[in-house]
């Protein structure tokens, strides 16, 4: 019950999700996550109706007609004066089917600055980021768990979550 995550709406889904591939700036990180480099042509395509919704996708395979009308560039250094946020990330597979509005393109990456929000991300420093790279491994089949405060308190005893 209760709210339902829909493209735009600036929240993050809650849920117990996959852990995606992960992506950024550098040709390859310390990571046994599948990793991705995002070129100055990878987008997250967050448009509604195109048929590669919800999918990091590069638009010279592609076609510059598939990322058109897209706000999710994955090389925000080079399209958004600098911005280091995707230097460092990875999928939260919360729509892998890509149900049309279900809401698209929900990363773990690095903040801009402490406190300062996301469109519904989920946002930390650089450290942090490189411990659960080197945390995380694929066969362990880990999850991102994503819930308000009165679900983790309810349920952190019964899922052994940390305090």
């Amino acid at each position: 019950d209760g709210p339902v995550k829909r493209e735009g709406d600036g929240r993050a889904p809650a849920g117990v999700f996959a852990i995606g591939e992960a992506f950024g700036y550098a040709p390859s990180a310390d990571t046994a996550l599948p990793y991705a480099q995002m070129q100055d042509t990878s987008w997250c395509v967050d448009v509604v109706e195109s048929p590669l919704y919800n999918r990091i996708v590069d638009a010279r395979q592609a076609g510059e007609d598939a990322v058109r009308g897209s706000s999710e560039p994955m090389r925000r250094d080079l399209h958004e004066n600098g911005d280091q946020r995707y230097r460092s990330g990875f999928v939260i597979e919360h729509n892998p089917e890509g149900r049309k509005g279900a809401g698209s393109c929900i990363f773990a990456h690095l903040w801009k600055a402490p406190g300062v929000p996301t469109a519904g991300c989920t946002a930390m420093a650089a450290p942090v980021m490189q411990r659960l790279y080197g945390w995380l491994h694929p066969g362990a089949q880990p999850v991102f768990v994503l819930l308000p405060q009165s679900e983790y308190d309810r349920l952190k005893a019964t899922w052994n979550l940390p305090l």
